[in-house]
């Protein structure tokens, strides 16, 4: 029987770890957190997870609970492997799509099937991906549904999973060093709450994350500034097993600074921050400023809001935020829009300033010219164009015009009190630049050679995602890839 490795108790990890038992391995999961901290940055998402499907009829194997009055009254479109590809072009610097990429298209849909097999249970995303309209829900941006239980319950019900078909998993076990003979990986070297062990494999499988969450690394790769980011997952992502890789002569690949980088309540915990539970600390996000404007420290807008749909600009804006005087911004909203906010500016840590007037809000932006503020204000008021009327289900090109800065779509004068201010940064998920891998998974090293015994999944995978990233793709890479990688590493 083959005995495999698996370094991380993520969503990749996960899915390496059940595809591997499925073809009669012997696996093992090495976590380096206790179990209250596993699952990896996975366990902060809120679950959505990005595919291609023809038709609503593709949705119902996926679904928990396909009827309701709801789901009678939902219009889930379409949206096809030329969608799925063509969002990923237009963050891939002009080049065409790579192999990796390829595969994540293509893959999507069965892997979906796959794990909806394995007692997986998927949601229509309701509350954030569709709004209501001629009193039916209409889902917008390509993206449509999300695991039962956000983050949280995915990590659960694939960790119940591996357990059900007999994986195993150590808790406070960190992977150190992997052992490498003339025949390839033999095993990896982990410090455990007894000591140093060295436990032997047949095939590693690497998915333990990638460097966020090391200060030291995100300087090296990323640059300067990127030390100042706040990290919004697991205080656990490291880069350790990029930096194991690397001793044994793997490869890097992909954009060294590029990352999912999101606006973030500006008062947010740190990632080591316990005191609140993982499902809660997702609510520091906030990516609801398509429906107001943003202002920096000088009082002026720096990015087009209204772009395009949220979950195609939401993981670069955190970037843009960071470039910004003091890496700060603040989103600016009035009543007109208030009820479609999402929950997480209603959270009650949230933070926020209020005013019934733009003269006394902008004199609340801590750390903002107030008077540029509010000419920039009444600047962007004066420029809406109202011809098209307000539809947050299209891109409905009610727009500004004449500004430094335009607005595409859902342009609305701030005229209707109380108006609300909510102090954001930049937070960093994960990063893009991580091992090189072929179509199998499998690393290569310098040489463009397979090291024999060993492969990665999940965000240590470089190449996959370049100058962006469209919304609820990293898990379905992580699901495609960790797939793959247990499907190889137990077949070598």
């Amino acid at each position: 029987m083959m005995r495999i490795l698996i370094a991380g108790s993520g969503n990749a990890a996960l899915c390496a770890g059940i595809a591997a038992l499925e073809r009669g391995a012997d696996v093992l999961i090495l976590e380096k957190a206790c179990a209250d901290e596993a699952g990896g940055n996975s366990r902060y998402t809120a679950g959505a997870m990005r595919f291609a499907y023809e038709s609503r009829d593709e949705l119902l194997p996926l679904l928990r609970n396909p009827a309701g009055e709801a789901f009678d009254r939902a219009d889930f479109g379409s949206y096809t492997r030329n969608d799925f590809a063509h969002d990923l072009r237009n963050f891939n610097d002009g080049k065409p799509l790579n192999y990796l990429q390829d595969t994540l298209v293509d893959e999507s849909y069965d892997t979906m099937l796959w794990l909806s097999r394995h007692n997986i249970g998927f949601d229509p995303i309701y509350s954030r991906q569709a709004f209501q309209k001629d009193g039916r829900y209409v889902f917008w941006g390509g993206l449509v549904l999300e695991a039962h239980g956000e983050g949280v319950g995915l990590v659960a019900a694939e960790t119940r999973e591996f357990l059900r078909l007999g994986g195993k998993i150590q808790y406070d076990c960190e992977c150190r060093e992997l052992v490498i003979d003339d025949s390839g990986i033999r095993g990896v070297i982990c410090m455990s709450p007894t000591g140093q062990i060295t436990l032997d494999a047949d095939a590693v499988v690497l998915g333990c994350g990638g460097f966020e969450a090391s200060k030291e690394m995100r300087r090296q790769y990323m640059g300067d500034k990127w030390v100042n980011a706040k990290v919004r997952g697991t205080r656990h992502n490291t880069g350790a097993g990029i930096e194991m890789a690397l001793a044994v002569g793997a490869e890097m690949e992909g954009r060294s600074d590029g990352c999912h980088a999101v606006p973030m309540d500006l008062h947010m915990p740190d990632f080591g921050n316990t005191e609140l539970p993982f499902i809660e600390r997702k609510n520091y996000r906030k990516i609801c400023y398509f429906l107001g404007i943003m202002l920096n420290a000088k009082g002026e807008r720096f990015v087009d809001e209204g772009e395009n749909y949220r979950n195609y600009t939401y993981a670069q804006f955190g970037r843009e935020i960071l470039n910004q005087p003091q890496g700060i911004a603040w989103q600016l909203f009035d009543k007109q829009v208030d009820a479609l906010l999402y929950d997480e500016y209603r959270f009650a840590e949230a933070s926020f300033v209020e005013a019934d007037t733009l003269v006394d809000l902008t004199s609340k932006l801590d750390g903002v010219d107030a008077q540029r503020a509010l000419h920039t204000i009444q600047e962007f008021n004066a420029a809406v164009d109202p011809a098209n009327a307000f539809d947050p289900t299209i891109l409905d090109g009610r727009c500004t015009s004449g500004l430094a800065v335009d607005k595409t779509n859902w342009a609305n004068r701030l005229d209707e009190p109380p108006f609300k201010a909510f102090p954001v940064t930049c937070g960093i998920t994960f990063t893009y630049a991580g091992l090189r891998v072929d179509r199998s998974a499998a690393v290569l090293n310098r040489e463009g050679m397979k090291i024999p015994g060993l492969y990665a999944c999940g965000e240590m995978i470089g190449g996959i995602f370049s100058a962006g990233y469209p919304g609820g793709s990293g898990l379905t890479s992580g699901a495609v890839f960790g797939r793959i990688a247990g499907q190889s590493a137990a077949q070598i």
